[in-house]
């Protein structure tokens, strides 16, 4: 069975809301939905590299500079996109969220509507 994939923070909100319509989705698909808890399960350096080159993203697009340990650690700093990778494998709670994955497409679903992209 196809499968929609969710790297999900549950002390989100917008990944809460992204999560209900991935899950929406796919009840109407009939298809099933993998919740990865990324921060329990941290992808590895190819897996967060793929994610950005189906997000269409550079890595400090994908980063919560918000986050108080981009601030205390990297703010300010000139850092090559292999760095800013190692930055957010070493601190996932960097990596914006929620991102949705259907077969070889994924968004970065803020608005949840995003995800409806995916079929598209």
């Amino acid at each position: 069975m196809d499968k929609i994939i969710v790297w999900h923070n549950t002390r989100c909100r917008k990944s809460r809301e992204g999560l209900a319509m991935a899950q929406k989705v796919a009840a109407e698909k009939k298809l099933e939905v993998e919740i990865r808890k990324y921060l329990d399960n941290p992808p590895n350096k190819e897996e967060l590299k793929k994610i950005l080159e189906m997000l269409h993203l550079k890595p400090i697009e994908l980063v919560r500079t918000n986050e108080a340990i981009w601030k205390e650690h990297f703010k300010g700093k000139d850092l090559s996109n292999d760095q800013i990778v190692a930055a957010m494998l070493q601190y996932p709670k960097l990596i914006e969220r929620p991102i949705v994955i259907y077969k070889d497409k994924a968004v970065l679903a803020r608005p949840a509507e995003k995800v409806l992209s995916l079929f598209d």
